[in-house]
């Protein structure tokens, strides 16, 4: 049971590390309580709450895989070498894609409620 529980605290310094070190990560999570705030003021549905939660995990934990990714091609390749970078530079492109399906879906749900 200690070592299940112990996950937990692991995960959890995960997210505390990113956070901390991560611009980009307390951006998003800014970012997604901004997007909770403006729901709440809108009285999203059950269906339109479903999509923005959607949204603002998919983009939060691809901002952590990307960090991870990171972190890994910095340990196995701590010179500068062209493939080590497009390594980040793929999992950075893939945060974007997730941030601006999120921006999408976010206009999507808002743009007629405040029209």
């Amino acid at each position: 049971m200690k070592r299940f529980l112990n996950g937990f605290v692991y995960a959890f310094n995960g997210l505390v590390y990113t956070f901390r070190t991560q611009l980009n990560f307390k951006i998003h999570c800014i970012s997604a309580v901004l997007v909770v705030l403006l729901g709440l003021y809108a009285k999203l549905t059950c269906a339109e709450w479903l999509w923005i939660a959607l949204a603002i995990a998919m983009v939060l934990i691809l901002e952590l895989i990307n960090t991870a990714i990171e972190i890994l091609v910095d340990l196995v390749s701590p010179q500068k070498q062209a493939k080590a970078g497009l390594i980040k530079d793929v999992a950075a492109a893939a945060v974007l894609v997730a941030a601006f399906l999120a921006l999408a879906i976010a206009l999507f749900i808002f743009v007629p409620k405040f029209i």
